[in-house]
This record gives C-alpha cells, sequence and structure tokens, in this order.
C-alpha cells in the first residue's frame, strides 16, 4: 500500500506526532520512512539525527534527509520523487493565523504528487 513514506518535521512536539504516525503506518504495511526537514543546516542535521534514531528500533526502515528552500515547496518536490505518501501535522490549520500566514500543511495540500495524510497534531 505505502511503500515509500515521506514525513515532513521541524523538530517540535507537535511535528513528532506526525512522524510517529508515519512509523506506525511503515511498519504495518512494511514501508520505509524518510523523515524530512528543511532549515539552517546545524538544526536540520540534530532534528533529522534525533527523530530517525528514535524510529529505528521500530524495525522500520528509517532514512533522514535536509531539504533545501521553503519547507512545503520542498517536502512537495521530493514527494515527487517517487514516494506513495507524504505525512505533515495540521499545525497551522487552525485559529486566525490560517488566515495570515500560509501553514506547510496548508500549502502541501493543493499540491502534493502522492497521497497526503494531515495528522491532527494540535
Amino acid at each position: 500500500m505505502y511503500s515509500r513514506i515521506l514525513v515532513g518535521t521541524d523538530g517540535s512536539e507537535t511535528a513528532a506526532k506526525a512522524v510517529q504516525r508515519a512509523v506506525d503506518l511503515a511498519a504495518a504495511t512494511g514501508g520505509s520512512v524518510t523523515i524530512a526537514s528543511a532549515g539552517a543546516p546545524a538544526r536540520v542535521a540534530e532534528v533529522l539525527d534525533a527523530a530517525a534514531a528514535a524510529h529505528r528500533s521500530a524495525g522500520v526502515a528509517v532514512d533522514a534527509k535536509r531539504l533545501d528552500g521553503e519547507a512545503a515547496t520542498a517536502l512537495v518536490e521530493e514527494a515527487g520523487n517517487g514516494y506513495d505518501l507524504l505525512v505533515v501535522g495540521n499545525k497551522g490549520m487552525t485559529g486566525p493565523s490560517r488566515f495570515l500566514v500560509s501553514s506547510v500543511p496548508n500549502k502541501v495540500s493543493h499540491h502534493a504528487p502522492c497521497a497526503l495524510l494531515i495528522v491532527r497534531t494540535t
């Protein structure tokens, strides 16, 4: 069903819920997970290393990848590289701020080239 899953994280507690859901899905379907993040190189490396290490023990093939550029655009572009599912958290999709600042989940929901799961994390 989902053999290659891409999940975006910024290292926050809410994003960790989306990562966990992606790992759970991969474990259930026999798939693999790529945990991806965009941003400052030092911060991203730290976030990705911690997230990947925490989930490798689940018996799931977990990879980590640093993306360049703005998070939503980078995730959509990466998802086009043969992923079956893109997973993101819903942070930024509720409350008044959703009208003022375009959120990552909102942007990817309009442009994802594969199936998309927006996990309720807030």
